[in-house]
């Protein structure tokens, strides 16, 4: 088995009314929020992607798939924590998450803490493990018109 495993998530969801913008588990004070089945969270939904390729376990669609109403709504937590326990039964565990939320506004600086705080926990690692890290596309594309967001992320995972 090779001792370790890189994987490359990225995720993208609209800008809507009446929505909650929850990104890395943080519901963050915003005029919008993003559209989506589940709660739509970019940022963890980058996250699963990425620890499922490294995995080789393909996709989170291929898991969570839109079309299955039992997502419908779901607290995007509940999904990364059970794209660890598949990760876990596969005998990997997560070395390290380095993720990009890419977006005009809101401003997420001050809440990148806690959102990392969330995913250390849901992933059953340490703080020190997780990155977020937020940029701007200095106003260009869909997210410089505030119509989106969007998350990269890249982990390693490692053998038990």
């Amino acid at each position: 088995m090779i001792p370790f495993r890189v994987g490359h998530g990225f995720d993208v969801h609209a800008l809507v009314m009446e929505r909650d913008c929850i990104i890395g588990g943080v519901n963050i004070p915003h005029s919008h929020g993003l559209d989506g089945h589940s709660d739509a969270d970019v940022l963890l939904h980058a996250i699963c992607d990425a620890l499922l390729g490294a995995a080789a376990l393909g996709d989170i669609g291929k898991h969570f798939p839109p079309t299955d109403m039992q997502y419908k709504g779901i607290d995007s937590r509940t999904l990364l924590r059970h794209v660890i326990a598949l990760l876990n039964d596969k005998g990997y565990l997560v070395g390290n998450i380095d993720a990009t939320v890419i977006c005009e506004a809101p401003r997420l600086g001050k809440h990148t803490g806690q959102m990392c705080a969330n995913i250390a926990a849901d992933c059953k690692i340490e703080t020190s493990q997780v990155n977020v890290k937020a940029t701007t596309t200095e106003k260009l594309g869909f997210t410089g018109r505030s119509e989106g967001i969007a998350a990269e992320a890249v982990c390693i995972i490692y053998s038990k």
